[in-house]
C-alpha cells in the first residue's frame, strides 16, 4: 500500500472536489470550495488551528451537503470512501466528517462548534456567503432553483426548523434577512469576526440601494 503524504492527499483530494462540483450552477462549485479553502488556510494560521484537518475539511464540506448530494447520510459515505481511499489516519478521518456534519447553517438550528477547526471551517464557509461574493451566490442560488428577486408582499421569515428552511421558495432578498444578515453575529473566531464585519455593511449598502431603486428613489 502506498503511503501518501498530507500534500498529497490534498492535492489529490482538490482534484476529487473539482471532479464532482465543476460546473456546478448552484454557487457551490469548485470556486465556492476554492475560496472557503482559502479563507480556512488564512483563518487557521492566525487562530493556530490544525492545518490539514481544516484543509481536508473545507474542500470536502459540500460534498455531503443535501444541495448537492442526494442526502447527508450518502455524501458522507463518499467523503467517508474517499478518505479511506486516501489512508487518512482514523483519528484525522474521524474529525474532518464531525466537522463536516456539524457546520451547516441548517436554519440556525446547527450543533455548538467545540473544535476549533470546525469553528475555523465554518466561519470561512460563512464569509463566503456574504459580502460581494454572497450578494452574487444569494441570486445565482435562487435563480437556479427558479425563486423570484423580491416580492414586498411576502416578508422574509424570521424563524424556521431545518426541515422549513429546506424547503422554503421564498424570493432572494428575503434569504438576506432569514441567514446572510444574520452571520456577521454568528462567527467563531476573532479572525472570521473581523472579516466579517465588512462583508456585512457592504450588504446593508446594497439593500438600501436595492430599496431605492426598487421604489423609483434613486
Amino acid at each position: 500500500m502506498i503511503v501518501l503524504d498530507k500534500k498529497q492527499i490534498i492535492s489529490r483530494t482538490e482534484e476529487f472536489v473539482k471532479s464532482q462540483l465543476n460546473g456546478e450552477g448552484s454557487g457551490h462549485d469548485w470556486w465556492h470550495i476554492y475560496r472557503v479553502t482559502e479563507l480556512t488556510k488564512r483563518i487557521a494560521q492566525e487562530e493556530r488551528a490544525d492545518m490539514f484537518l481544516c484543509t481536508m475539511a473545507a474542500l470536502l464540506h459540500d460534498i455531503a451537503d443535501e444541495k448537492i448530494s442526494i442526502s447527508e447520510e450518502i455524501g458522507l459515505a463518499r467523503v467517508r470512501e474517499w478518505l479511506d481511499s486516501q489512508s487518512v489516519k482514523k483519528d484525522e478521518k474521524d474529525i474532518i466528517l464531525e466537522i463536516i456534519s456539524t457546520i451547516s447553517f441548517k436554519g440556525g438550528n446547527g450543533p455548538t462548534l467545540s473544535r476549533l477547526e470546525a469553528m475555523v471551517v465554518q466561519d470561512a464557509d460563512r464569509l463566503d456567503a456574504i459580502g460581494a461574493i454572497g450578494i452574487a451566490r444569494c441570486f445565482v442560488y435562487s435563480g437556479s432553483k427558479g425563486r423570484i428577486m423580491y416580492d414586498p408582499t411576502h416578508p422574509p421569515k424570521v424563524s424556521m426548523t431545518k426541515e422549513e428552511y429546506r424547503s422554503n421558495n421564498g424570493a432572494a432578498i428575503n434569504h438576506f434577512y432569514e441567514k446572510l444578515l444574520k452571520l456577521k453575529d454568528l462567527m467563531n473566531t476573532e479572525t472570521g469576526n473581523t472579516m466579517a464585519k465588512a462583508r456585512h455593511d457592504y450588504m446593508e449598502n446594497f439593500l438600501t440601494q436595492f430599496y431605492g431603486e426598487w421604489d423609483g428613489e434613486r
